[in-house]
């Protein structure tokens, strides 16, 4: 899967506030599962990731590392490159990345732990590590597909979000914090219930005046009916982007 051999450290850090910091979480289309092509793992000395250890390195693809035997092309390499490009040069970016495949959004408000991560905790302790090297500046979230089964879910997945926005805000001790999320794909066989989910996010980011939506309703997936395609992560990382240019202007 062509995934990078080699670890790299930047060789200076910015000082904290030009270290801007963005959060990655939600599920398997957050953590990747796109095909990595060598272009994906060509590091930028401005845009940087934590290891598995929490140290800082240059952020190649995959970013998330949660679940080695599944884990691929993410949109959080893709996110930066298209950010760098309308923020101050002095201006470094530091990607975080928390999301594991197959959680639940009441799996993060309870911090349960699942495929051996404690969700919310591990959230608390990566922003942690974001923030003693740089402001956070913004959290992406892109989950929805665990909820969409049954009706129950669906209908609780707004009000959840609440929840958990306001969660993640306090922890990071900025309950303005802009949080961009993005919605599900048009390509589930179960797309109605997909479509619901959708709808739910719409509803929650016109209710919370710090909160964003992108739409992927365009996008392709890699022929499972779940994850999109690497083209599909790329364009979701630079329309994460763009709506955080739009927002930080």
């Amino acid at each position: 899967q062509n995934f990078p051999k080699v670890e790299s450290k930047p060789l200076n850090l910015p000082e904290k506030k030009y270290l801007w910091v963005f959060i990655l979480a939600g599920q398997s289309n957050m953590a990747g599962r796109g095909l990595v092509e060598p272009k994906d793992t060509i590091p930028n000395e401005r845009i940087l990731t934590i290891n598995q250890s929490g140290e800082l390195i240059l952020a190649k693809e995959p970013l998330h590392f949660y679940e080695p035997t599944m884990t691929g092309l993410d949109c959080g390499l893709s996110f930066g490159k298209h950010l760098l490009r309308h923020v101050p040069d002095s201006v470094s970016i530091l990607l975080i990345p928390t999301a594991v495949g197959g959680s639940s959004i009441s799996q993060w408000i309870n911090d349960s732990t699942y495929r051996n991560v404690t969700l919310f905790k591990n959230f608390s302790e990566k922003a942690k590590i974001g923030s003693e090297y740089g402001k956070v500046k913004g959290i992406i979230w892109l989950q929805g597909e665990s909820d969409a089964g049954q009706k129950e879910t669906i209908d609780a997945y707004g009000s959840q979000l609440k929840v958990l926005m306001s969660k993640f805000r306090n922890e990071v001790g900025d309950m303005t914090l802009p949080i961009v999320i993005g919605e599900l794909g048009s390509f589930s066989k179960t797309d109605s219930n997909w479509q619901a989910i959708n709808q739910q996010i719409r509803d929650y980011a016109a209710s919370d005046p710090n909160a964003y939506l992108i739409s992927t309703k365009d996008l392709k997936d890699k022929g499972d009916k779940i994850h999109f395609n690497s083209a599909g992560q790329r364009k979701i990382g630079k329309r994460f982007a763009m709506e955080f240019k739009k927002i930080l202007e």
